[in-house]
């Protein structure tokens, strides 16, 4: 009996934590974001000087208030699972661990609360909440998209290097250390700033044939921009033409209910958790688990 209640107790807290679904699921998870934009705001308004002076009391206390909710947070999310170290060694559990330990670092090493900055990288968590998952099939063909490309990416910025390197070289000739351009290193670290157009505003080319240089790299360095642009928007549509060409062959090829693409292609919308597995991309109202077996939502 009292196996049995403890067991309900955490599948009850399981249902709380994991499973947005769920009324009070769905209110843990708002509650969790907004706490989440709180402690970044807190740490953001502790970074401005004037505000700090005025407020930092109430800074001090606001954040470790959060820290300690998240504290509890974390260590109901391990105790609320079947296999702990599964959740704590998951992308997730390190984000929510990296996301906690700042306050209590900042005994050890000054100023190392500036890090719960990383709790931003909880906010991952709002594509669950709000069933953003949809969306994530685009993402997939855009990630796709730049595997395809890496060689041709990585050939392209190695010629950008070569490039920079030349010019850089060419205008410490040109310019030399009167104009500011003291060494090799230096003039190849303003030839990239220049190239990718964010500028270098310490030091200018002064000479005629300097300035015409630098004019040169100025345009090259849209051109330079296309390219990349280019060549993963072409894989793009490559990938998008490969998947609408499969889709219309099962549409064409289909003998039967079964093989209708528009099952095979399925997009899951449901949040459940396995808190066995920690398996997630169930099909909408799937009892057990389709990793491990698990029975999926117990008290419901």
């Amino acid at each position: 009996m009292i196996s049995n209640q403890k067991h309900n107790w955490k599948n009850r807290i399981h249902e709380v934590i994991y499973e947005a679904d769920t009324p009070s699921g769905k209110l843990f998870d708002i509650l969790l974001l907004i706490f989440i934009l709180v402690s970044i705001l807190l740490v953001m308004l502790e970074s401005v000087v004037s505000i700090d002076k005025k407020y930092h009391e109430l800074l001090y206390i606001g954040e470790w208030v959060v820290t300690i909710l998240f504290s509890i947070e974390y260590i109901l999310r391990i105790i609320s699972v079947k296999k702990p170290f599964k959740y704590i060694f998951s992308s997730f559990g390190v984000i929510d661990f990296l996301s906690t330990i700042p306050m209590y670092l900042s005994f050890f090493f000054v100023g190392s609360q500036a890090l719960v900055t990383l709790r931003a990288l909880r906010l991952l968590r709002v594509f669950r909440i709000l069933k953003l998952a949809r969306y994530l099939g685009a993402s997939n063909h855009l990630k796709a998209s730049l595997v395809a490309s890496r060689v041709k990416i990585m050939v392209f910025l190695f010629a950008v290097m070569i490039t920079s390197v030349i010019f850089g070289t060419i205008m410490y000739l040109v310019e030399g250390e009167a104009n500011g351009f003291d060494n090799i290193p230096k003039s190849i670290y303003w030839c990239v700033v220049t190239l990718t157009t964010v500028g270098f505003g310490d030091i200018a080319p002064q000479t005629p044939l300097g300035q015409f240089i630098t004019t040169f790299i100025m345009i090259l360095g849209y051109g330079i921009i296309a390219v990349p642009t280019g060549i993963v928007s072409a894989e793009y549509v490559r990938s998008g033409q490969k998947e609408d060409a499969e889709n219309e062959a099962l549409k064409t090829n289909k003998n039967s209910p079964e093989n209708n693409s528009s099952d095979n292609i399925t997009i899951h919308l449901n949040s459940q958790h396995c808190s066995n597995c920690h398996a997630s991309d169930h099909k909408d109202n799937s009892d057990y688990c389709y990793n491990c077996g698990n029975e999926l939502n117990p008290l419901l």
